[in-house]
């Protein structure tokens, strides 16, 4: 899937252990596009080298293209779904969203 949105919050990474002791990182941040209804986006990043890329490349204000795949899992008999973003870069303004140029450096693949 693939939407174009605003960076409007970055949240603070988070890290840990998992069950089978790989250490892990991930990241959310939210993003909103113009759209009338369902505009609102939290999109989370996962993997250290992702995370590093997405604050290197990456700013609030900045417009960007979002590819993403949505992702369920169970757990308990409850559900929770979340957006993995996997390729984030700069988009064309094609929103009117103002953005100063300055500020937008481009994002990299992940």
């Amino acid at each position: 899937m693939k939407v174009t949105a605003k960076i409007t919050k970055v949240m603070e990474a988070t890290s840990g252990t998992s069950a089978t002791g790989k250490e892990w990182k991930k990241l959310s941040f939210l993003a909103e596009t113009t759209e009338e209804y369902n505009n609102l986006y939290c999109f989370e990043v996962f993997g250290e080298e992702k995370v590093d890329n997405f604050l290197k490349f990456n700013k609030v204000g900045q417009l960007v293209d979002i590819d993403f795949n949505v992702k369920t899992n169970e757990w308990k008999d409850r559900y929770f779904t979340s957006l993995q973003a996997w390729k984030i870069f700069k988009a064309e303004d094609n929103m009117s969203v103002p953005a100063p140029m300055e500020e937008q450096q481009g994002g990299l693949p992940f």
